[in-house]
């Protein structure tokens, strides 16, 4: 075991697929092992379950309502996780797992704060988060984000012509299309891979601005079709790709698999040397691509995450 189980882990997303399994995975370990946990997920009947059941396999549980659609709920949230770690209800904060995200089916689709939703709820949100918790971390302590190889469409996405990347400036990616534009798969697709080659981009620029001790990673769980994450697709591209899961295909993914190699990536020995954006593909190390390293973007999606953060902060705040 490492010392990251020694204390506490915060977990986005944890209600379904990929945040359910390894939510569970880390509250089914050893006593010794386990971490105490908090959940911050959208309020409701799906949140307070995986809570109890993380409870009832022994886990110290916090849950914490938020929609990451909200920065002001990121806010609040942040500020909850301090009060619970100040009050010694759960133990030094140590990881953190920024497992959320969506893919919008409409691109002119905006966050609380007038963000493009997929944007927003990927990048933005979990950006906040971090930020605000960047003090209360003790270490040595783990922040995993939760990548995707969309970024450069490998083979799996490709045949199942999921688009890669269309870098643009972040202030642009954080726009919502205009009413004249028509959703369609494609925008949706490219909004997703641009999410998510921020977050690799994040990873590298967040590394050289942590305390000493803070290692960052980031987790790819696999294609994973028919989880929560392509819910705003509608029902019927959700039991298509339960569907898909049950082939036996090349290159599909399930949370089953890819939730317990979330918890180890987090807590255990074998990847404490994970740091400046390490990408891991379920349970293997990869190099990311070329247009995945680039510092002179890395630095302006820094600058241009404060501005867009600071112009979604009342002003008395």
């Amino acid at each position: 075991m490492s010392e990251i189980g020694s204390g506490t882990v915060l977990i986005t997303g944890p209600t379904g697929g990929l945040g359910r399994s390894a939510t569970m995975a880390m509250a089914s370990r050893p006593e010794r092992e386990r971490p105490d946990l908090l959940l911050i997920g959208r309020p409701g009947n799906a949140l307070a379950e995986v809570a109890a059941e993380a409870g009832a396999a022994g886990a110290t549980v916090r849950e914490i309502g938020c929609d990451l659609a909200s920065l002001a709920d990121v806010r609040a949230a942040a500020e909850t996780v301090k009060e619970l770690l100040n009050s010694g209800e759960v133990r030094q904060l140590r990881g953190l797992i920024a497992n959320a995200g969506l893919s919008a089916g409409d691109t002119r689709n905006a966050s609380a704060d007038g963000y493009e939703l997929t944007f927003a709820v990927n990048y933005l949100a979990h950006a906040q988060l971090i930020g605000d918790l960047l003090g209360s971390f003790a270490t040595p302590a783990r922040i995993v984000l939760v990548g995707s190889s969309t970024y450069y469409a490998n083979w799996v996405r490709r045949l199942m012509t999921v688009p890669p990347a269309e870098w643009r400036d972040p202030l642009e990616l954080a726009k919502p299309a205009g009413p004249e534009v028509s959703p369609t798969f494609k925008a949706s697709g490219v909004a997703y891979s641009n999410s998510k080659l921020a977050i690799l981009y994040y990873a590298h620029e967040l590394q050289r601005r942590v305390p000493e001790g803070i290692n960052v990673a980031v987790f790819e769980p696999g294609f994973m079709p028919g989880t929560g994450l392509s819910r705003q697709h509608g029902p019927g591209a959700q039991r298509m790709g339960r569907a898909m899961q049950r082939l036996p295909l090349p290159g599909i993914a399930s949370p089953v698999k890819s939730g317990p190699a979330l918890a180890s990536v987090t807590l255990d020995e074998r990847w404490a040397h994970l740091r400046d954006g390490g990408f891991v593909v379920i349970d293997s190390e990869r190099d990311v691509r070329p247009v995945a390293n680039d510092p002179d973007r890395e630095g302006r999606l820094w600058d241009a995450t404060a501005e867009l953060l600071r112009s979604a902060t009342p002003a008395d705040s």
